[in-house]
């Protein structure tokens, strides 16, 4: 039996986040709801879930994918549907912090009022996917100067005993300041009290970032291979 974590994104969307997949996903492909996300996925390469991947592909465009690198699934894709990019990421995991003196930092629950502010900041960070519902994936915890969002944290995808850390980014003029470690030591800290581990995906090739997860306690456990389609 495959681990929970190899399919993320189908899991997740056939679990914990059902609700979250559109009203035409099925039991051979599905996708999340543009405005909270771009993912889609099939159950398995055969001819029939590949053409419901490609249905809900032209029907819901601006989709990726993310699966696992040696795996099965990660040539599966929507037919006569251009790749814009492929990137490589690496699947991190962590069932417990590293010890850390954590700065004194107020931190709030962002909130629907928050949206637009944290759009806004991941579409310039770029943190990774992140659309105008995301944060109702979360939640999201920020850090704001003089009212203004500057640095935020939160959750995505939930699969059985794993819950994901995304969103994490800093405003470039706040950079420097351990927000980022707080607020993610805050969400990962959270989810280890619920009884579940975390994980994340990180840029493949971005060594500073994977050097940074290291030292809150994340260990890489496997590759994986993100695919935006073109629009």
């Amino acid at each position: 039996m495959s681990h929970p974590l190899d399919r993320a994104v189908w899991n997740a969307l056939n679990t914990r986040l059902s609700a979250f997949a559109t009203p035409d996903s099925d039991a051979r492909a599905v996708r999340i709801d543009p405005e909270v996300g771009v993912f889609l996925s099939a159950v398995d390469p055969s001819p029939e879930s590949r053409a419901r991947l490609t249905e809900l592909a032209r029907r819901h465009p601006g989709a990726s994918l993310v699966e696992r690198a040696d795996g099965p699934m990660a040539d599966v894709l929507p037919d006569g549907i251009p790749v814009d990019r492929r990137i490589g990421l690496v699947q991190m995991t962590s069932a417990a912090l590293t010890a850390a003196r954590a700065p004194e930092l107020a931190m709030e629950t962002l909130t629907e009022a928050d949206a637009p502010a944290m759009l806004e900041l991941a579409l310039l960070t770029k943190p990774g996917p992140f659309r105008s519902k995301t944060r109702e994936l979360g939640p999201f915890v920020g850090i704001k100067q003089d009212g203004v969002l500057v640095a935020m944290a939160g959750r995505r995808l939930r699969v059985d005993g794993f819950t994901e850390l995304s969103g994490v980014c800093t405003h470039p003029d706040h950079r420097g300041r351990g927000y980022a470690a707080a607020l993610s030591r805050a969400v990962v800290g959270e989810i280890h009290a619920s009884g579940e581990a975390a994980f994340l995906h990180a840029f493949a090739d971005h060594d500073g970032t994977i050097a940074f997860y290291r030292s809150l306690g994340f260990e890489i456990r496997a590759p994986m291979t993100y695919t935006i389609l073109a629009e």
